[in-house]
């Protein structure tokens, strides 16, 4: 396939056979979770399910990549498939235009993945799908906060248990120790969030700062974690 001539060259061909028969679902098609698609589905990785219930907005501009004027209101997920399909249209993408959570996890047999990319926020959901796949014995990486951050650099790769100066990791910790889960591969910052300006913040808005290349390098990182997951 010429569009992977130059990745077959660096990770060899039997390892490229390994992406293309791998299935990967990534939930939480954001700032985060657009950037770690596509880069799985530019690594070449054959059927990829990507998971968001909520709609492109104004606000997403600044740092996703389903985000453009021509998406604007509608679903992620459902613009992440159809972008996927426009860069590998041999590949098997599938939207979920839904929220994971108690209602609709069973939508999903986690042990049919390869690996599983969370990129959701809601805590309560995040905790929900990281039991549920470690449940199954299915691989997951999980990415912490990238909101409040400046420093792209800082972000690294550890188990859950190691991470630090995340606050949504010392969360994450929390949850996982007291479910009984061990596992997940972590995608966190070390650097310290700042707090942003909220004044113009809309009422009972949590209002969360973002750059473009904040998120963005997270997403990319834990895609490359998958990916060396799949090949290792």
């Amino acid at each position: 396939m010429e569009n992977y001539v130059r990745e077959i060259a660096l990770i060899g061909q039997e390892n490229f056979e390994k992406l293309r028969a791998a299935r990967v679902a990534v939930f939480g098609i954001g700032g985060v979770g657009s950037y770690a698609a596509e880069a799985l589905v530019r690594a070449g990785v054959g059927t990829v399910d990507l998971i968001d219930g909520d709609v492109v907005a104004e606000s997403n501009l600044n740092r996703q990549l389903v985000a453009l004027h021509s998406t604007l209101g509608k679903n992620k997920a459902e613009v992440m498939a159809q972008r996927a399909r426009d860069i590998d249209p041999t590949g098997r993408y599938t939207a979920y235009p839904l929220f994971f959570g108690e209602k609709t996890k069973d939508v999903f047999d986690f042990s049919r993945y390869s690996c599983v990319a969370d990129c959701i926020d809601d805590v309560e959901a995040k905790a929900l799908l990281l039991t549920c796949v470690r449940a199954a014995g299915t691989p997951v990486v999980s990415c912490m906060g990238a909101g409040n951050k400046l420093d792209g650099s800082a972000f690294c790769v550890a188990e859950l248990e190691k991470t630090r100066e995340c606050p949504l990791a010392r969360i994450m910790r929390r949850k996982m120790k007291e479910a009984g889960v061990t596992g997940v591969v972590a995608v966190y910052s070390e650097e310290k969030p700042l707090a942003p300006d909220r004044s113009g913040a809309a009422e009972g808005e949590r209002m969360i700062g973002s750059l473009s290349f904040v998120p963005s390098a997270a997403g990319l990182l834990l895609a490359g974690e998958i990916v060396k997951q799949i090949i290792r």
